[in-house]
């Protein structure tokens, strides 16, 4: 059984909108409404672990990071119980987040040491007082300041002038023009609102090849589709059949025998497997000029929606919440308002309603789900109590959501350039 704990990754972009890293951020699930509750708070100040370590024990870095670094908040008193050694995880695979705070003693100082020499990164929530600066600094890597902060402008223009070998995180950026004026600070990390935002104003034209999957989406989500059709429309695409065919032979799928045709792979999944992988993989590939993250987070939001579906009493609309999840980002995606995104692909009402006019028996599922992807724990926490939900469901719909993305990658991947030509060498479905 897992653990009572709010639990997120948030990820830490470079200027260039790719990911580098990300940061773990938890809340005990037992004391909601507690704001004082975070890794500076007094209940987990005094204790030797945390629910999040805890969680990373068991699952591992790669539900959370992928194959990135991980930001761990951890006390001093944690680091005093060495409670890092019993994680077995690899230390370049953590960086420990201590508050800026931190008493800058001789037990300490040799607590940094050994973590220094294990190859743990070090990076402090803020900026010491001036007097501790100089003691703490040559064991700390990354410096996190918080955008809103009142010191913000004061602790940048320290750290671009005084501190200029340690990485700048810069949080609680509120939108993309701040993160484009922030992005000229060389060697800093960004996160925020930024990267998943509505899209007010688009393009008004779409790309052949999004025109050609967008085409295909809208066939395997109308309620009855031809799979032989469904066949020859993959056939077109190199990308789209090698992502079939690697499908339909992986160990998601199970099968004795290999699949050699497309044809074949598609009489074998049948609709609903049909729609469910198309959809999953067309998705992929119309965010493929958008930052990774944008994908990750639409599948990861799909998956959360629908296992939050029980707790919600939606059971009956477990493909719609499915959907909500996935076509959340498609403005971003496709960089049109949703308005004009949504009528690209076929939806039902509902997930219209959701995605659109923010209304809706799935636009609460949702909601909750906005507010915890971003650790907005006070947030969540009304909206679970205001919809009957309870800790441990949230939390169980939450990490099945994380693995199941984890073990999608290793059936739908991106496809190599090397692969491309050897779509012309699979079976035709003729």
């Amino acid at each position: 059984m897992l653990m009572k704990v709010f639990i997120v990754a948030i990820p830490l972009f470079d200027a260039n909108m790719e990911v580098q890293a990300y940061r773990l951020r938890d809340r005990n699930g037992e004391r909601l409404l507690d704001v004082a509750n975070d890794f500076r708070g007094r209940s987990i100040a005094m204790s030797t672990t945390s629910p999040a370590l805890v969680l990373l024990k068991r699952l591992g870095v790669e539900p959370f990071a992928g194959d990135k670094r991980l930001f761990v908040d951890v006390t001093r008193l944690m680091l005093m119980a060495n409670a890092l050694n019993d994680l077995n995880i690899d230390p370049a695979r953590l960086i420990i987040t201590m508050p800026a705070d931190i008493q800058p003693d001789a037990e300490t100082l040799a607590q940094f040491e050994q973590m220094r020499a294990r190859g743990y990164g070090i990076a402090l929530d803020g900026l010491p007082p001036d007097e501790e600066r100089s003691v703490l600094m040559p064991y700390v890597q990354h410096l996190i300041l918080n955008y809103k902060d009142r010191n913000f402008a004061h602790w940048l223009k320290t750290a671009q002038y005084r501190l200029l070998d340690k990485t700048v995180v810069i949080t609680h950026i509120p939108d993309n023009d701040t993160y484009a004026k922030l992005g000229a600070n060389r060697n800093a990390l960004f996160t925020g609102r930024f990267y998943d935002q509505p899209i007010t104003q688009g393009i008004t034209t779409i790309s052949p090849l999004k025109v050609n999957a967008l085409h295909l989406l809208r066939q395997v989500n109308e309620d009855d589709f031809d799979l032989q059709d469904i066949a020859k429309i993959i056939e077109r695409d190199p990308s789209l059949s090698i992502s079939l065919m690697r499908f339909i032979n992986s160990d998601a799928v199970g099968l004795k025998r290999k699949v050699g045709s497309i044809q074949s792979a598609i009489a074998i999944l049948g609709q609903q497997e049909v729609r469910r992988w198309a959809t999953v993989a067309i998705s992929v590939s119309l965010a493929e000029d958008r930052p990774s993250e944008v994908t990750k987070l639409s599948l990861v939001r799909a998956k959360f929606a629908e296992g939050l579906a029980t707790a919600f009493e939606l059971g009956v609309f477990q493909q719609s919440l499915f959907m909500a999840g996935l076509f959340s980002l498609l403005d971003v995606i496709l960089q049109k308002p949703m308005a004009e995104a949504i009528k690209e692909v076929a939806v039902d009402q509902r997930v219209h309603e959701a995605l659109v006019e923010k209304s809706g028996p799935l636009y609460p599922v949702m909601e909750l789900i906005y507010a915890y992807e971003h650790a907005h724990w006070d947030e969540a926490t009304i909206l679970m109590v205001h919809n009957n939900v309870t800790v441990d469901q949230l939390n169980e719909a939450f990490v099945e959501a994380l693995v199941w993305y984890n073990q999608l990658l290793s059936s739908i991947d991106g496809v190599d350039t090397d692969e491309i030509g050897a779509a012309e060498e699979l079976p035709s479905a003729e």
